[in-house]
């Protein structure tokens, strides 16, 4: 028997399995905005297919997908070409009878305006991908071969994920009649289930309607997560490959590194750019994330974003916040009142005083020990104990209104700013707070490689009592409640980028509080009522700022250029 005769288990990809002459335009290539999207199987013949893949132009990501012969492709430009690390899933759309999914939390809808394009570009951003020109997105919303849809909302209008769909038939008269599915991502702060499983939903039904017969996808191979969903949905695995060039944005790909997978995200944001450069980064300690960075003559060792350049008096300055608020109350800087903790008469009389308080160790980061908002005796008196468990010194610092605001600023011009919101959770109307808190947990720690959690202790049990609930209580469906007080981002918090929106005097605070304290990297804490004002208390100072949690934002690009000038170029400049 003919094998060619057997029953075929992909009747869709016979063209793969047995090459044919094509009805369509040839060398068919989609601009996607981050690179090039080629139909390899279009291609008059393979040397086309590699020659345009080596013509990929700097920044950009080109992807050559359904080759019929891969290690052909390979062997003619074996050194800049490379085998994609990815598995092909494809949904026939035959038997699909609709979006599953219901929510009355968000909606989903095409890409239309500038804003819509930076939401994109953030969520882009946080989750490492490529990101597109700022117009690319609304200058394409009419073109029916590209679809950029999103997710967003119902309450804020608030971008929570994104998902990008090419009509084939459109871009090159598929004579399979098909389409494919690029780009899934949510946001890592989106509050609500589902997003993901409703985009691709809703491109399904899109891709049926207009009358496609399958939706493929590429999906990295050791991505468990997203092969499961697309599993749960009807995708099926099938012999499809693809083929890119090797630059540094794949470097991951087909060159990695373990040393750099065991890195923080703080400190791996550093490496990647620092190699993007040409500099040579040796990981010294990757559990703590000291790197040797070397380029030409200079050498620097670094621990996340604090380096060499910041001196040991500089950093002494930041750790003991009792000397960081002297200075800057010294220098005109506005900073709340601060005394330091010592008999029980004289802790109650300082909050009868000021009414409010927050309590936390003199020295300490991460948010450990800190109690906010503090009002009544018993409450100060737990608080104490609570910091004292940390060691050292313990402050009482009066409480002020406020959003959470951090500048990261770099050789003592700001770089980014962002609002910083206690961890909260979203009530279901089924799960008690308690199991709302490992949820949310559980997806904090995933979308930060473990670096936010939201702990189950007496400050979060202080803090839902607060709200007027119990751990085990079920609250009613849609109700918010803030289960921390304070928004650091190691205890569950999240963060918003507003690079665009702050008063031009909280940037001008935040970059003399560098200049004062003589530090060339910094994070400075705000307190401020509103971003549009110049009111504001500088609240802390954080020596060794995540620059990881201020994309899109270059923060890992000003930090290489302060400590390696020399590397800058146009493109990282400011």
């Amino acid at each position: 028997m003919n094998p060619m005769d057997a029953k075929d288990p992909h009747p869709s990809l016979r063209h793969w399995q047995k090459p044919k002459d094509f009805e369509c335009a040839p060398g068919a290539v989609q601009e996607m905005g981050w690179g090039r999207l080629m139909f390899a199987h279009t291609f008059a013949n393979l040397s086309d297919v590699s020659d345009t893949l080596l013509a990929e132009t700097r920044g950009r990501r080109d992807i050559a997908l359904y080759l019929r012969d891969p290690h052909v492709v390979l062997s003619l430009a074996p050194q800049h070409l490379f085998l994609d690390p990815s598995h092909t899933f494809r949904r026939n759309l035959e038997d699909w009878e609709g979006p599953s999914f219901r929510t009355g939390a968000f909606h989903i809808k095409t890409v239309e305006s500038r804003e819509e394009a930076k939401a994109v570009n953030a969520i882009y951003a946080a989750r490492g991908m490529v990101r597109l020109p700022t117009d690319f997105m609304p200058d394409h919303a009419e073109d029916p071969n590209l679809l950029h849809l999103i997710a967003v909302d119902d309450t804020d209008g608030e971008v929570l994920g994104t998902v990008t769909g090419v009509d084939h038939s459109g871009v090159f008269k598929d004579p399979e009649n098909g389409s494919s599915l690029w780009c899934l991502a949510v946001h890592p702060l989106a509050p609500h289930p589902g997003v993901g499983g409703n985009l691709v939903e809703h491109l399904l039904q899109i891709m049926k309607d207009r009358g496609r017969e399958f939706v493929d996808l590429s999906v990295m191979h050791d991505n468990p997560e997203a092969i499961g969903l697309y599993e749960k949905l009807g995708f099926e695995r099938v012999p499809v490959f693809c083929v890119k060039k090797k630059n540094s944005i794949n470097e991951p790909l087909f060159a990695p590194d373990q040393a750099f997978d065991q890195l923080n995200p703080y400190a791996a944001i550093i490496a990647k750019e620092a190699m993007r450069r040409g500099i040579q980064v040796d990981v010294l300690d990757a559990g703590e994330g000291y790197l040797n960075l070397t380029h030409g003559g200079r050498n620097i060792v670094t621990r996340e974003s604090l380096s060499e350049l910041t001196t040991a008096v500089a950093m002494s300055r930041c750790e003991d916040k009792r000397v960081t608020s002297r200075m800057l109350s010294a220098a005109g800087l506005r900073v709340p009142r601060q005394i330091a903790a010592t008999t029980e008469d004289e802790n109650l009389a300082f909050l009868e005083e000021v009414g409010r308080l927050v309590v936390k160790p003199a020295k300490g980061e991460q948010g450990r020990g800190i109690s906010v908002d503090v009002r009544e005796p018993g409450e100060l008196r737990d608080a104490v104990a609570r910091a004292h468990e940390e060691g050292g010194p313990i402050l009482l610092e009066e409480f002020v209104e406020g959003r959470d605001l951090r500048v990261v600023v770099i050789g003592h011009k700001a770089v980014a700013a962002a609002v910083r919101e206690p961890a909260m959770v979203i009530g279901d109307g089924r799960k008690t707070v308690r199991q709302l808190i490992e949820k949310q947990s559980r997806r904090r720690a995933a979308a930060t490689g473990g670096e936010s959690r939201i702990p189950l202790d007496t400050e979060t049990l202080r803090c839902v009592e607060a709200a007027g609930y119990g751990l085990e209580d079920i609250p009613p469906e849609g109700l918010h409640i803030r289960v921390r007080k304070t928004a650091n981002l190691h205890t569950g918090g999240t963060i918003h980028d507003v690079t665009e929106s702050v008063h031009p005097a909280l940037i001008t605070a935040a970059e003399e509080t560098t200049r004062v304290l003589s530090i060339p990297v910094a994070g400075v804490d705000l307190m401020v009522p509103e971003l549009e004002r110049d009111t504001h208390w500088i609240i802390e100072v954080n020596e060794r700022p995540g620059l990881a949690n201020h994309e899109p934002q270059p923060t890992a690009e000003r930090f290489i250029d302060l400590l390696f000038p020399r590397t800058a170029t146009p493109e990282t400049e400011t």
